[in-house]
């Protein structure tokens, strides 16, 4: 079951990064007690270059399909490396 810590920000984040080829992944647990539940993540991956918010949203999701059977509560923010650049900048 997910309360076995198969579910934790960093098992999240080496998914993330390993699937998506991503250069930035940052997770946060937001659940109550951090009990694995909620999740927010950033994702920068050149994969999302070129595509609607909607179809990096589809890749993430597509990549932790097993794990979010056991989340309640998922945020995500994709970016692209360049959009990331910008935003540390701000």
């Amino acid at each position: 079951m997910a309360g076995d810590g198969m579910l934790s920000a960093e098992s999240l984040r080496e998914k993330l990064r390993r699937e998506l080829q991503a250069e930035h992944v940052e997770v946060e647990d937001t659940s109550p007690n951090h009990c694995s539940t909620s999740f927010r993540v950033l994702v920068v991956s050149p994969q999302f270059d070129g595509r609607p918010l909607l179809q990096r949203h589809r890749l993430v999701n597509n990549c932790l399909a097993e794990e979010l059977k056991f989340i309640h509560a998922f945020e995500q923010k994709t970016l692209t490396p360049s959009q990331w650049e910008q935003e540390r900048q701000k």
